[in-house]
């Protein structure tokens, strides 16, 4: 962590402190460390902000509130259903659905904790109402996807 000196104001015995951290406990220094970095570049209050993010996504019992999010219209769906790499392309998560195709078939890409097996799936318009449905890709982008009315 030698050069991570030169992208925070920690104290340097902090900093010296954390590079013996193991296990878990590393986990504490990349937070802190993304925290004072974010907070450089970008102030508190966002980093604050991502801070939160960061811990309602990837803790257990998570909340969806500062995931990202698009709202779909109904007119968007055909026949009431969307293709999943439609929809992985309007969410912003992938460039093409030649690239959500891959992800897919390489096991990368879970809807609603399931892993989807099927570049073909369909995503009913009854799977987005209401809070809608979460779009992991990888391990961790998180993206939810719901119909506004």
């Amino acid at each position: 962590m030698k050069c991570i000196r030169w992208l925070t104001f920690l104290p340097l015995e902090q900093i010296d402190e954390m590079d013996h951290w193991e296990d878990a406990k590393i986990n504490e220094a990349k937070e802190i460390l993304a925290y004072e970095l974010t907070a450089m570049v970008h102030g508190p209050e966002e980093a604050h902000k991502a801070q939160d993010a960061a811990r309602a996504l990837f803790s257990k019992g998570g909340d969806s509130a500062n995931m990202p999010a698009t709202a779909l219209a109904r007119e968007e769906l055909t026949n009431g259903v969307i293709g999943l790499l439609d929809l992985m392309l309007k969410c912003g998560l992938v460039p093409s659905k030649k690239e959500a195709r891959r992800l897919i078939e390489q096991g990368g890409v879970e809807v609603n904790g399931e892993k989807v097996a099927d570049a073909a799936r369909m995503i009913g318009g009854e799977e987005l109402e209401g809070d809608g449905l979460t779009i992991k890709k990888g391990k961790k982008v998180f993206h939810r996807a719901f119909l506004c009315e």
